[in-house]
């Protein structure tokens, strides 16, 4: 049979091309395109015998919850949804140098020394290296098995035969490679191919497989989007490296809530957990500053409270400046034109910095009405309350509107001892502790910050303590 031509296919989307060219039609990267060589044809008649019956249950069917391994890491069990899950794929991704290795390795630690079979194969790192990291976070004398591979075939000839581990890292899945395909580590076809065999191994012998995985410069995960389809969580490890807090998000968990999220230290002897991460987003906070609002957010079923900083500048060029951290720039311009349509304030020729402090990154739109007071009080140069925390979703009319889970926003702001909440006007709400100033419209926010008053215009002000 003639060997099938070469074809060029895309590593960013995996989109095939008969040919080379510069730019991927479908996803519009440059310089991504790869040539590889073609899978060999099925030949005609495999697989064409009878299939087997598949047995179907009803929905009304008595069904049991998946068990559950704790990883001994409370922050990680949280975001998995109670534990890993025998049998299930999760692929953890991020930045390189953020933690992703340092994490697995002290989760594989703690689940060895309870008991666990723990196997960590790096495709990356020698074994010395692994245990030099080891050594430095004091997890030295934990029964974890170290090895060093790339070659899929090698793995799974090591562990699937006896007892099969209970948990098996692989840092990272770029560097596997199968050797029956002529493509390059990396690749979107090895990383596929790779990737399908270890998750069959895990499937099939109900071990809990952790895939490392690198990002592009976009955040997403390098190689083809099927990976993150083929496994049953995706992990994002998220920070800047030059704070010391990181945060594991969810992104996708088929047992257990997507957008949950974990917080991290990095100390000197590595991850270390936050319990209560509005404490920590704060703790850097000075009061009396203008151009600070703190935001009593929502990520996953956790209340955070973050601080949000902006500086409106005079800007000396034509076009002025937008810089934004932590937040969707193309909400931020929605928010800049409210402010300069519907409340009349002059924001077009000024250069416009938009902070969220401790690196965490904000998605929800309840963020707008803590964002749009940020930005006044640097304007006029007037400090919001220092004891107030603020959320809603600002619309493009000017209204101010719900938002959801307003309930345990309140109690984690009061818990911290804040004592006031500019929030969106809802009837019947009341909250012990806190005092609540429902906001109808934009315009009344930004009367209140410029003039300092208490009522004006639609601001009700409900003290239920």
């Amino acid at each position: 049979m003639a060997r099938a031509a070469d074809r060029f296919v895309c590593q960013s989307c995996g989109a095939v091309y008969p040919r080379w060219i510069g730019r991927c039609d479908a996803c519009g990267e440059w310089n991504s395109i790869v040539e590889e060589a073609a899978p060999e044809a099925v030949p005609k008649g495999l697989g064409s015998g009878k299939g087997r019956r598949v047995t179907l249950t009803g929905l009304d069917s008595p069904a049991t919850p998946p068990p559950r391994r704790p990883t001994g890491i409370a922050e990680l069990d949280r975001v998995t949804g109670g534990g890993l899950v025998p049998g299930s794929a999760l692929l953890v991704a991020g930045d390189p140098g953020i933690g992703k290795s340092t994490l697995l390795l002290q989760a594989a630690a703690v689940m060895a020394r309870n008991g666990a079979a723990v196997a960590y194969v790096s495709g990356e790192e020698s074994p010395d290296q692994v245990q030099m990291r080891a050594k430095r976070l004091g997890l030295a004398d934990a029964p974890v098995q170290l090895g060093a591979a790339t070659a899929v075939r090698d793995i799974l000839a090591t562990f699937d035969e006896g007892t099969a581990p209970d948990l098996l890292v692989v840092d990272s899945i770029q560097t596997m490679y199968l050797d029956s395909l002529d493509s390059a580590p990396g690749t979107v076809t090895q990383v596929r191919a790779a990737a399908h065999e270890l998750i069959r191994f895990a499937k099939r012998r109900g071990t809990v497989l952790v895939l490392v995985g690198h990002v592009t410069k976009e955040g997403q995960v390098a190689g083809p989007r099927l990976l993150e389809h083929m496994v049953d969580a995706v992990l994002y490890f998220e920070g800047e490296r030059v704070h010391q807090f990181r945060v594991l998000r969810s992104v996708k968990n088929r047992f257990g809530p997507s957008n949950e999220i974990g917080v991290f230290e990095m100390t000197d002897g590595g991850l270390a957990e936050v319990a209560n991460p509005s404490a920590l987003f704060l703790s850097q906070r000075s009061g009396g500053i203008s151009g600070s609002a703190v935001f009593a957010g929502i990520e996953g079923s956790r209340p955070v409270l973050v601080e949000i900083q902006a500086l409106v500048a005079p800007s000396p060029l034509a076009t002025p400046r937008r810089a934004v951290v932590g937040w969707d720039a193309g909400r931020l311009a929605m928010i800049l034109a409210v402010l300069d349509t519907r409340c009349g304030l002059a924001l077009t020729g000024k250069d416009i910095y938009l902070n969220v402090a401790g690196g965490l990154r904000i998605a929800e739109p309840a963020a707008d009405l803590a964002v749009a007071a940020a930005l006044v009080s640097s304007l006029h140069d007037r400090p919001v309350p220092e004891m107030a925390v603020v959320f809603g979703e600002v619309g493009l009319s000017g209204e101010v509107r719900p938002v959801s889970h307003s309930d345990a926003r309140l109690r984690e702001a009061a818990k911290l001892g804040f004592e006031r909440a500019f929030v969106p006007a809802t009837r019947g709400r009341r909250h012990d502790g806190i005092a609540l100033s429902e906001v109808v419209r934009l315009a009344d926010l930004v009367d209140m910050l410029v003039d300092a008053s208490d009522v004006r215009h639609g601001v009700k002000e409900t003290d239920s303590r």
